[in-house]
Parts: C-alpha cells; structure tokens; sequence
C-alpha cells in the first residue's frame, strides 16, 4: 500500500515539503528527479528508495521481524486520507469545528476587552464631569466636552478623531472603536484610566494630549514589539 501512495506526484510533493519546512538535511536535488518522474506508469518509490536518496526523516523504515514502515503523525495524517475518505472527511469536519471554537474565542475576548474599555470609559466620564465641566452649563455643552475628551484619546491612540476616521472609512458599518484590534482596546482602556487621574490633577488637555500619546506608543510597542512604533507615528 504504501508503494502505491508514493507513486502520486501529489504524495511526493507533500512528503518532500515537509521535509523541507523540517529537515535541514534534506536532499531537495534528489527530491527533484522524483517529482519529475512522479505519475509516470514506470515510476515506483519505496519508503527505503526514499529515505536512502533524500535523508528524509519523516519516515523510517525498518527491515525484520520487529521492523515496518512508521511515519511522522502530519505524514500518517496524509496516509490515512488517502487510504480511507471516511478518515479524510472526519479531518476536515474536526478541522472546521476546531476553527469555529478558535474564532469563537477570539470573538469573546475581543468582547470582554470591548467590556472593559467601556467600563473604563464610564469612570473616564465621571472624572470629566467632576473636574472640567462647569456648573449649570447646557447638556449640548456637556456633549462637546465628551467628544472632545474622547477625540483626545483617538489622536493619542489612532493618529486621528472619529470624524477623520469615518471619512477614511465612509462604508464602515461601526466607529473607529469597533474597528480596533484587541491590543488598541487594552491600551485604550489604560489610557482612559491614566486620563481620569490626569484630569482630576488638573493637567491641561495639551499636555495630557503629550503624556497619553508617549503612553500609548510604549505599551503598543511592549504589545507588538517595535513594528507597533511606526504604526503609532
């Protein structure tokens, strides 16, 4: 059976990849002259033929009473689907159901952190409101100081207001907050945190504008690494 699979030009191709991506001594010369000659009627390979012109180490075979033919669990994987459909469908069917649980994670975190960020965002509000909004002033007035507090944070964060963003963005569906990454929404969070106390510190917004900025710009490259930096400039 398995001088049968390893007539395919596909099999060879598979095997030999592997290979390359984890054998540093592979032979990929050799590989080459069998790729070549793959699907012909004449062409026949044996595990032994295989491991003996290329050094592959994904399969071993050994001769004798104790001896067989073993190979590594991706390999095998590739084996059984060849020889069974019914294996091959129950893979893709558990691949599937594997990513639909991977994406539902992603999803939630991204949803707890969106959580915390508005959580954040309350207590920011509540510091606007007890420190710069004056007494008796209109509830329009009220509203622009929110805005301008929040676009505060956009520019530290994003490089641009909401306004500017969804002009960029005109088909959006959602705010330039909904389009974050779940790395932005962690830093927006502490940022929102950090400027409830510099607000109650009385410290202008041009100068909390500077230290929020500087902040955002350490913890995104902590985050990210050094790339996070030019994307912040």
């Amino acid at each position: 059976m398995w001088l049968n699979w390893m007539r395919s030009r596909s099999t060879i191709e598979f095997i030999g990849l592997w290979e390359q991506l984890n054998n540093p001594d592979f032979k990929g010369v050799e590989f080459d002259s069998f790729i070549q000659e793959a699907g012909s009627n004449a062409f026949t390979l044996s595990p032994q033929k295989w491991i003996s012109a290329t050094n592959a180490i994904g399969i071993t075979s050994k001769s004798g009473r104790y001896g067989g033919t073993f190979a590594h669990k991706d390999i095998a994987f590739e084996f059984a689907s060849w020889v069974s459909a019914e294996f091959k469908l129950y893979i893709i069917k558990d691949y599937q159901r594997l990513k639909a649980d991977e994406n539902s994670r992603i999803s939630l975190e991204w949803n707890v952190n969106r959580v915390i960020s508005k959580i954040n965002y309350k207590i920011h509000t509540d510091a606007i409101k007890e420190n710069l909004i004056p007494h008796l002033v209109s509830k329009k007035q009220q509203a622009f100081t929110y805005a301008n507090e929040a676009d505060m944070l956009n520019v530290a964060l994003f490089g641009k207001t909401a306004k500017e963003w969804k002009e960029q963005n005109s088909n959006a569906k959602g705010n330039m907050r909904d389009d974050a990454t779940i790395q932005q929404l962690i830093v927006l969070s502490n940022m929102e945190s950090m400027n409830a106390e510099l607000i109650k510190q009385s410290l202008p917004q041009s100068n909390r504008l500077i230290v929020l900025n500087k902040m955002a710009i350490e913890q995104m490259t902590s985050i990210l690494g050094s790339s996070a930096l030019k994307k912040l400039k």
